[in-house]
């Protein structure tokens, strides 16, 4: 009902693939009753898969059941041999898929030859429909690999997934996944409540009203806030009530009222059951009810039949289950507390007896029966077994529960702190994860190892947030608290990037990469070696050390950094920016083209943005100007949930504006645009964006305000003598030199100009000595 311009849209798109639809709205919008009424109506083969909200830790685990319920399709011959990758985690399915390869040492690149093994076993399955429901519970691999699809489309294979709107604010794996794929690659269906005249037609359809009354569709309106399935449940209990709805103050318009009406007729026996049922989840396993309730099975099955009857539950095909979650919340929240706790309890204990154990659901029930131990234990053997399987986000998802358990003896905090610090932190909600993370760093009783650990987690969190100069603190307090030269050396191969913020002066980040380095020779370990390497490269572009490109060319020569192309792909790009700054556009191209490349064969989509915004910035570099700044306009909105790349965007498009202003009103837009992003710059210490935007300002206030122009190219100065770099300083002392030479006394400049030229002499910076040269023009020396 009120949905026909949804599905005809949904149909237009699924029989034009390939295509990845996310169908998003808050639950009982009727999300999946579209898409069921889209497959009803669809010819072809169909994939689905549910995602569950206790799920165990199993990396792509709802893609996985899609795929095995079309095994009976697959032809071994037939599929790539790069989905021989599937085979350890589908062992059911073996004889249709091809021979396993060895396993890689690279975790990254295992990983996207598991992507690839997906890709290859759906493009065998294909033309098909893929439908994942409750996007919103998946695990961070299945998301991944959904942003990987969404730029790497099957041919013949429509997508469509279902999520959850995300609250202001808030963020799932899912939209944080996607958001970070090019807008063109995922259509976005939002789904909205019923209007008023929906409301009529289901009311004068459900209760056999050739007109109901106006009075009833608006109280139905304002207690369901016209959200489907709440509209749905009030209008069959009004139908099966009969009588007058609006004389009759029992009546009941919302949901709790409307279940409560429902569960009146059962016996206590019958309610019992439906509240254990809502304990254990929207799909109930009987025998596990029977031996929580100790009752025969056939008792647990005359309950539930009861309990469809009265419009409860409803027949699922492979049993009884509750017809939305709304619904089992409501049950689960009418069931006393003491009575849930109880029932949790006893639903772990049957399920310890259960091999293998189910880790994640076990946690799941004792935490919520409050028995704090047994939580640990289990969200603890989560985390391992995530871990075991290549999924650390998840690990790090369960070893972030157990931090809040305020009885955890210190021993056990301190070793599942350390477990912490070893897990990825992508895919975690880092809004959720910093302030734990802060709290465990200020107990002064947190072993050196876990403080050194969990602190470089925290900065390289607070970095991709976007805090720039609070991110390298934190990883600066934690480099001497880590013991292993392996984890030491990429700690401070971080600190020895330059651009990053204000207050280190270049010969720290020198001596940083010194330390590095001996830090890696230490460890023998290739990983660390080739971050420091990487690193290096990126510190002598910055300084202008015509060095750098022998680093540069022996690296990407070499087989340690092609056996990691997502490692590849990034240096590629850092490289292409550094090369940028110093002036040369020609390198910096070449950079940025192998940087696309691996990122397109990798499908790293985390980098995707950072490739736009090199090639935006080559592109201002080379003044090529038109249609740039709608593009950073697009590049600004979509890095949104990318902070870390999201100022550098900012400070781009607020020049290009004032390169391109021509006119008052475009120069005071420019002149705001600056403003903020020299406000922001200085709030999170961004030292690179602050001395754009600074320079930008000064550049366009020179006209019209010298004085004003003046002060902002002076502040970009001192940040960056602060710094040691004087190249990045060229286009501020040209404003100043400009500035004195309008007022008819350069000799004002001369000091700047000087350091200027002291500071870039034998540098490898083409841009600044061409700033120079204009320099000396207006101030001789």
């Amino acid at each position: 009902m009120g949905r026909a311009a949804e599905v005809a849209r949904l149909r237009r798109l699924v029989e034009a693939p390939p295509c990845l639809i996310l169908v998003e709205g808050e639950p009982g919008i009727g999300k999946s009753r579209l898409v069921t009424e889209l497959l009803a109506e669809l010819p072809g083969s169909h994939l689905v898969g549910e995602c569950d909200d206790v799920p165990e830790p199993f990396p792509l685990g709802v893609l996985l059941d899609a795929i095995r319920g079309s095994a009976d399709r697959l032809d071994a011959g037939a599929v790539s041999p790069v989905a021989g990758a599937l085979a350890p985690l589908l062992p059911e399915l073996a004889d249709a898929l091809p021979a396993a390869p060895p396993p890689l040492t690279d975790p990254a690149a295992e990983r996207h030859r598991l992507f690839r093994a997906v890709a290859a076993v759906l493009a065998a399955l294909s033309p098909a429909t893929l439908l994942l429901e409750d996007l919103h519970w998946a695990d961070p691999a299945t998301c991944e690999f959904l942003g990987y699809l969404s730029t790497h489309p099957v041919d013949g294979l429509a997508v469509v997934l279902t999520t959850r709107t995300v609250p202001p604010g808030g963020s799932t794996p899912i939209h944080d996944a996607l958001a970070r794929t090019p807008p063109w690659s995922v259509t976005r269906m939002a789904l909205g409540p019923l209007d008023a005249d929906d409301v009529r037609r289901l009311a004068a359809r459900t209760l056999r009203l050739d007109d109901p009354p106006q009075r009833l569709v608006a109280t139905l309106l304002d207690r369901t806030a016209g959200i489907p399935f709440v509209v749905e449940e009030v209008l069959r209990t009004l139908a099966e009530r009969g009588g007058d709805p609006l004389a009759d103050d029992s009546v009941p318009f919302v949901l709790r009222d409307v279940l409560l009406w429902r569960l009146r007729p059962l016996d206590e026996a019958t309610r019992e059951v439906l509240g254990a049922a809502a304990v254990l989840g929207l799909a109930p396993d009987q025998h596990i009810l029977a031996a929580v309730l100790g009752l025969d099975r056939s008792a647990v099955g005359a309950a539930l039949t009861a309990a469809h009857r009265a419009g409860l539950l409803h027949d699922a095909g492979d049993g009884r289950r509750f017809r939305h979650d709304l619904a089992r919340q409501v049950v689960y929240d009418l069931v006393p507390r003491e009575s849930r706790e109880w029932l949790h309890l006893r639903v772990a204990r049957v399920l310890e007896q259960r091999l293998p154990r189910p880790v994640a659901q076990l946690a799941h029930h004792y935490r919520r029966a409050g028995s704090g131990a047994d939580f640990v234990r289990n969200a603890e053997a989560a985390a391992d077994l995530a871990t075991e399987r290549g999924d650390d986000a998840t690990a790090a998802s369960f070893l972030l529960q157990t931090m809040d358990v305020a009885e955890l003896p210190r021993p056990v905090r301190v070793r599942l702190a350390a477990k912490l610090g070893r897990s990825a932190i992508d895919g975690l909600s880092q809004a959720e994860a910093i302030p734990v993370l802060e709290r465990l760093l200020a107990d002064r009783r947190l072993p050196p190892g876990a403080r050194g650990e969990l602190g470089l987690v925290l900065g390289r969190m607070l970095r991709q947030q976007g805090e720039a100069l609070r991110g390298y603190t934190e990883i600066e307090r934690a480099v001497p608290y880590l013991r292993a030269p392996r984890r030491k050396a990429p700690a401070l191969a971080v600190l020895a990037a330059p651009d990053t913020v204000v207050g280190r002066h270049v010969d720290d980040h020198l001596a940083r990469c010194a330390a590095a380095e001996s830090a890696a020779a230490a460890s023998g370990d290739p990983g660390a070696h080739l971050a420091v390497r990487i690193a290096r490269a990126s510190l002598l572009l910055e300084v202008g050390d015509p060095a750098a490109w022998a680093i540069i060319t022996e690296l990407r020569a070499s087989a340690e950094l092609a056996d990691r192309p997502r490692e590849h792909a990034r240096a590629c790009l850092n490289w292409a920016q550094g090369t940028l700054h110093a002036g040369h556009p020609e390198q910096a191209e070449a950079l940025l083209a192998a940087g696309r490349a691996l990122v397109d064969e990798t499908g790293y989509e985390r980098l995707r943005a950072l490739v736009e915004a090199t090639e935006l910035s080559l592109d201002r570099a080379a003044g090529r100007l038109d249609g740039l700044a709608q593009r950073l306009t697009r590049l600004v909105a979509s890095a949104r949930r990318m902070p870390v790349t999201l100022l550098d965007a900012r400070a781009e498009l607020a020049t290009v504006l004032a390169r391109t202003a021509v006119d008052d009103d475009e120069r005071e837009v420019a002149r705001r645009a600056l403003r903020e992003v020299v406000a922001d710059a200085r709030r999170v210490g961004a030292i690179w964006p602050l001395v754009q935007a600074l320079s930008a300002l000064a550049r366009l206030t020179l006209a019209g305000r010298p004085d004003e122009a003046v002060r902002h190219a002076t502040e970009a100065l001192t940040l960056v003598r602060g710094k040691g770099i004087l190249a990045w300083a060229a286009e501020a002392v040209l404003v100043l030199a400009e500035a004195a030479a309008a007022a008819g006394d350069p000799g004002r400049a001369a000091t700047a100009v000087t350091e200027l030229e002291v500071g870039i002499a034998g540098r490898d910076a083409p841009l600044a000595l061409a700033a120079l040269r204009r320099c000396r023009e207006l101030v001789p020396a």
